[in-house]
């Protein structure tokens, strides 16, 4: 499987439908809407991802260079899970899994993919953005966006799992009683590592606003836009900045697996004194 890289034309097409668009600022996150797939697809692609999927077919299905992780985006769903992201077992790790439903942010989840594929950060604990940012976090392992909207949940070990597991999900109503139908949902199993399930957190729970056309579908009627100072040409050189800072930390990251283990320094033999 040889990758294909990222190319002019496929940014050039990411160019022509935002350059041809209003940007509005768009909060809170969880309810900004789905965007543009490609946030996710093209951060992998820079990073030498390759499409395995049929290329008539509306599923994508990509694959790491190492064969190691395999993201599944299918529109054609009949589950409410859109995006299905695995890891395979490693030399030291167990494999894991993480879904993610219809109208999840992109940018959102690159949050999370961009972290996968870039160098490790100390991230400790993962509630640390969520907190910071002001959510109700309550010490039975949940917390609740300002707007009650979104809620995450860290579920305890049980008897089918050795470790808690994430969920997320925003649903249309704050009562807690009666929720109302669930708009999206986040799923990461008690292997993703915490670093990944911080980045997707502090993602969601970042403040600034995403940006999205005026006729674009937003998750929830309470959903606030506002036009955007940003031109349409900078949310354009906004993705394709951070493409190609992706690409050289990727490279980054293989130069460093790949490189070979410096050799011991060579040692001076003693040589034994002359007789006189």
């Amino acid at each position: 499987m040889q990758p294909v890289p990222l190319s002019e034309r496929q940014l050039d097409a990411f160019a022509d439908k935002h350059a041809g668009q209003i940007p509005f600022d768009t909060s809170p996150r969880h309810l900004a809407g789905p965007g543009d797939a490609r946030h996710v697809t093209h951060g992998l692609a820079a990073a030498g991802w390759a499409t395995v999927s049929d290329p008539l077919s509306a599923e994508i299905v990509m694959a790491s260079p190492d064969h190691r992780y395999r993201l599944q985006f299918d529109p054609q769903s009949a589950t409410s899970a859109w995006w299905r992201l695995r890891a395979a077992p490693g030399d030291n790790d167990h494999g894991w899994y993480a879904e993610f439903g219809e109208l999840v942010p992109a940018e959102v989840l690159a949050g999370l993919t961009d972290a996968l594929i870039t160098p490790p950060s100390s991230q400790p604990d993962p509630w640390q953005p969520v907190t910071s940012a002001g959510w109700q976090y309550e010490d039975a392992g949940r917390a609740f966006s300002p707007d009650s909207l979104c809620r995450i949940e860290h579920r305890p070990m049980s008897e089918f799992h050795e470790r808690p597991s994430w969920h997320i999900e925003v649903r249309t109503s704050s009562d807690e009683s009666f929720p109302g139908p669930r708009i999206w949902h986040a799923f990461l199993d008690e292997h993703v590592p915490d670093r990944l399930v911080g980045a997707f957190l502090g993602a969601l729970a970042d403040q600034s606003p995403l940006q999205r056309g005026m006729f674009d579908r937003t998750a929830h009627y309470s959903a606030v836009q506002e036009p955007s100072p940003l031109r349409p040409q900078q949310v354009v050189d906004a993705h394709t900045a951070r493409v190609k800072t992706l690409r050289a930390q990727a490279r980054a990251v293989r130069r460093q697996q790949t490189a070979p283990a410096t050799p011991p320094a060579p040692t001076t033999a003693v040589q034994p004194a002359a007789r006189r």
